[in-house]
C-alpha cells in the first residue's frame, strides 16, 4: 500500500470489538473509519463515543465502501466464515477473531478466497500475542528451554449465560487459545489428531449440537517433528476457574502456567552433575514481563489492564486481560498489510489452529479414532 495513505480500518461487532477502537486510533499510519453493527442505538453510541462518521447496520453496504481497506471481524462465531469470504471477494483485508470457521469446508473457502484475492486474512488469535507466550517463545530462541519435548494447553471456561449460540458448543470447536501456542512456538503445523471425550453435559445443551461431552481432551502429532501436544478444553458443567494456559517442557528448563489466576508460572531447571540444583531450588516462580517495547510507542499502553476501555467485559474478566496481546494483535496485522512481514497466523496456519480442534471433536465422537488433518 502506498505510505502516504492512511489505512482506513472498519471494525465489524462492538461488544468486544469496541476494546480495539482506541488501539487503532493511536496506530500510526492507519485511520480508525468505520464501525458496523447491526443495532442502531449501540452504533452510535460507540460511533458518538469515539467520534466515527462512517456507521453502518448492513454488513454487506460496509463491504461496497471504497474508503475501506481493512475489515476487523468480531461478529458471533457463526457468522465468521461468510463474512471473511465477502470481504476478501470485496478486496478488503480481513483481520477476524477465532475461530476462523466451524467446518472444514469453511475453512478451505476461506483459505481459497484468500488465495484468489491475494489480500491478507490473520485470525487474531490473542494467545500468541500475549506476554506469557512471548516469554516463553524468547526463553526457546534464546535456547534456554534447550530440546523442546512436550507441549500441553488447557483452556477450560464456564460459559453459561453467554450468547445463545454458545450452549452445548462442542468444545473443541473453540480450542484455537489453547492449540495455537503449541503449534506456534515451532512454527509447523498439525499433522492428525486423536481426541477422547469424557463426562456429559446437560441434556438441553446436548440437543443443540449433538455433543455430549463435558471435556475433550485430543493429543495432536506436529509435522516434522518428534513432539506431541496435549490440549484439554471444556465449557459447560464443569467446575473450574477460568483457565487459559500453556506449558512447554524443554530438556534443559521447563514452563507451567499458573494453576489459578493470580499466582505467577514456574521455571523447572533441570539439575546437572555440571550445575547440580537442590531438589527445592528445581521450581522457582517467575514474573514475566511485558512486551510493549516490541511496538510502536502510540500503542504501547494498550498492554495494561489500565488502558481498557471496557475491562468489565466478560472476556476481560475471565482471561485476565487477553495478556495484553490486543495492540501487539493490530500491529502484527497491519504490518502484513502494508507489506512489512507476513500475516501470523496466515489463512493455512488459521485454518489448521482451527481444525485441529474440528478433527478432534469428529475424533472423539468416533470414540478416539484418529483423523488426518486435511491440507488446502
Amino acid at each position: 500500500m502506498a505510505s502516504d495513505k492512511p489505512i482506513r480500518v472498519a471494525i465489524i461487532g462492538l461488544g468486544f470489538g469496541a476494546e480495539f477502537i482506541p488501539i487503532y486510533q493511536n496506530y500510526p499510519g492507519a485511520e480508525m473509519y468505520a464501525v458496523c453493527r447491526r443495532d442502531q442505538k449501540g452504533l452510535d453510541e460507540v460511533g458518538d463515543k469515539y467520534k466515527i462518521k462512517a456507521r453502518y447496520t448492513d454488513y454487506r453496504e460496509l463491504l461496497k465502501d471504497p474508503e475501506v481497506d481493512v475489515v476487523h471481524i468480531n461478529s458471533p462465531i457463526p457468522d465468521h466464515a461468510w463474512m471473511s469470504i465477502e470481504a476478501l471477494k470485496a478486496g478488503k483485508h480481513v483481520a477476524c477473531t477465532v475461530p476462523m470457521a466451524t467446518s472444514v469446508e469453511d475453512c478451505a473457502a476461506v483459505v481459497k478466497a484468500q488465495r484468489e484475492s491475494g489480500k491478507v486474512y490473520m485470525m487474531m488469535e490473542t494467545v500468541v500475542y500475549s506476554r506469557e507466550y512471548l516469554f516463553v517463545k524468547e526463553l526457546y530462541e534464546k535456547g534456554e528451554l534447550g530440546r523442546m519435548q512436550f507441549l500441553r494447553g488447557s483452556h477450560q471456561q464456564d460459559m453459561d449465560g453467554w450468547p445463545e449460540y454458545w450452549p452445548g458448543l462442542p468444545p473443541m470447536w473453540y480450542a484455537t487459545h489453547c492449540v495455537s501456542p503449541c503449534l506456534a512456538i515451532l512454527g509447523k503445523h498439525a499433522e492428525s489428531v486423536v481426541c477422547h471425550g469424557s463426562g456429559r453435559i446437560r441434556e438441553d445443551l446436548i440437543a443443540k449440537y449433538n455433543s455430549p461431552f463435558a471435556i475433550e481432551t485430543a493429543t495432536f502429532k506436529i509435522k516434522d517433528s518428534d513432539v506431541v501436544a496435549e490440549v484439554t478444553r471444556s465449557l459447560f458443567d464443569v467446575a473450574r476457574q477460568y483457565r487459559e494456559s500453556f506449558d512447554a517442557s524443554g530438556s534443559k528448563k521447563s514452563f507451567e502456567w499458573q494453576q489459578v489466576e493470580g499466582e505467577d508460572p514456574v521455571i523447572h531447571t533441570k539439575s546437572t552433575p555440571e550445575h547440580p540444583i537442590a531438589e527445592p531450588e528445581i521450581a522457582q516462580r517467575v514474573k514475566v514481563p511485558d512486551y510493549a517495547k516490541l511496538l510502536p510507542e502510540g500503542i504501547q499502553r494498550f498492554t495494561q489492564p489500565a488502558a481498557i476501555q471496557d475491562a468489565d467485559h466478560l472476556s476481560f474478566l475471565q482471561g485476565g486481560g487477553h495478556g495484553g496481546s490486543h495492540p501487539h494483535l493490530v500491529h502484527a496485522f497491519l504490518s502484513a498489510v502494508k507489506g512489512d512481514r507476513p500475516a501470523l497466523p496466515d489463512a493455512e496456519t488459521s485454518a489448521n489452529w482451527t481444525m485441529v480442534g474440528l478433527c478432534a471433536h469428529e475424533s472423539s465422537m468416533k470414540g478416539g479414532d484418529r483423523v488426518m488433518i486435511p491440507t488446502f
